[in-house]
């Protein structure tokens, strides 16, 4: 049977990022309990000008060159950071990229979940078609509210995979477990702008999903855990991996690797369906002793609540399909707001409802922007033609 997987990876993330050591200073709070008791030390703070939407296609624009043939027959974007209740995003990054309207295309929300049913999805249709790729793409912002208490837990970006056989990057395999239970861990009713949320509880939930679906997969697949080179983790902050790798071993080697593939994290924050992802990514960038050959577990999380461990393998060419470099030029590009500017930046965003509007471009270099709304519905600039749409 071919192999089936992810061939390309490539991130976005908005241009500006406050300091977590700035943000604890202000609100008074030791920045000890923001650096090492939640883990993070920056956090990506969207701009109007980015959404789900602009976010999506600045990272799909982002992989290799040649990438979005006409090979593709499917796009999914996974998201909990909708701006249409009916509307695909799906549908907008397709005419933003250019690509073939020869194909499917739909949007899959279940919380931080909604990015990995969407890869597996892609995995059978490409198993079922070879000859197609597929196009993944998580992508959201995580606003909890100022000064709320999951404030020091926000982000902002977007990870895009494209999945084909014989993939150069991740073999995606056939042996994923799920669990589902309806939890009110993490809910955001239609028409709120942050969400309701019980963190001690969804952070014991999450606990719970760990251990019981990596036992399952052991009992199925007859794995143990010394079989994987690196275990990846949803990460809503880093310190949720370093708690769910204890949960499941005390094993040094897994938690060096569980740390390389927090370094991202704990620069960008919170990106709900992406952060697993944006794991994958950082593990590759920063642990140069991974190999090809080497076998990664997965597991992926979405509150409310489904949780699923798979593995896969990493390919021959991995290597040379991140831009690891593109990766960090783009953080190092960052603006630091201060304080004042972040909060500015919060409160200044689209209001929901349908009434016109214009969003200022400021200082968002990137490719795609939010424009505005117009006739009820958002509409997005395409800097590189210097008009919008």
């Amino acid at each position: 049977m071919t192999a089936v997987g992810i061939d390309a990876l490539a991130f976005f993330t908005p241009n500006t990022y406050v300091d977590l050591t700035d943000l604890a200073q202000a609100r008074g709070d030791d920045p000890a309990k923001y650096t090492i008791g939640i883990g993070q030390d920056q956090m990506a703070v969207a701009p109007a000008s980015q959404d789900l939407i602009s976010m999506a296609a600045n990272a799909a624009a982002q992989l290799p060159a040649g990438s979005l043939d006409d090979r593709l027959g499917l796009v999914i974007v996974g998201s909990e950071s909708g701006v249409d209740e009916s509307k695909a995003a799906a549908i907008t990054v397709v005419r933003l990229l250019g690509l073939s309207p020869w194909l499917r295309a739909y949007d899959i929300k279940e919380a931080c979940y909604g990015a990995t049913a969407g890869l597996l999805a892609a995995r059978d249709y490409v198993a079922a078609h070879p000859d197609r790729t597929a196009l993944v793409i998580a992508s959201d912002i995580a606003r909890y509210g100022l000064a709320a208490s999951g404030e020091v837990t926000q982000g902002a970006g977007a990870v895009a995979m494209l999945v084909s056989a014989a993939p150069r990057l991740l073999i995606v395999h056939d042996d994923a477990v799920a669990y589902t239970a309806d939890l009110p861990d993490f809910f955001r009713p239609t028409g709120l702008t942050v969400p309701v949320v019980d963190g001690h509880y969804s952070t014991q939930a999450y606990l719970d999903f760990v251990t019981r679906i990596t036992a399952r997969h052991q009992e199925q697949y007859g794995d143990v855990l010394t079989d994987y080179t690196a275990l990846l983790f949803h990460l809503p902050f880093t310190k949720m991996g370093k708690k769910a790798l204890a949960a499941l071993t005390a094993d040094d080697r897994l938690e060096d690797r569980r740390q390389a593939a927090s370094v991202l994290a704990r620069r960008v924050g919170n990106i709900y369906t992406g952060s697993l992802y944006l794991s994958l990514l950082s593990l590759l960038c920063h642990d140069k002793s991974m190999r090809p050959g080497d076998r990664l577990g997965l597991f992926s999380y979405g509150s409310g609540a489904v949780g699923e461990f798979f593995s896969g393998t990493l390919a021959a060419d991995f290597s040379d399909r991140i831009d690891a470099a593109g990766v960090t030029a783009m953080l190092a590009a960052r603006h630091r707001l201060t304080v004042p500017e972040y909060e500015a930046m919060f409160n200044a965003q689209l209001p929901l409802g349908d009434a016109a509007a214009t969003v200022p471009l400021g200082g968002d270099s990137a490719r795609f922007t939010v424009g505005g709304r117009r006739d009820h519905a958002r509409w997005y600039r395409d800097n590189t033609q210097h008009e919008g749409d």
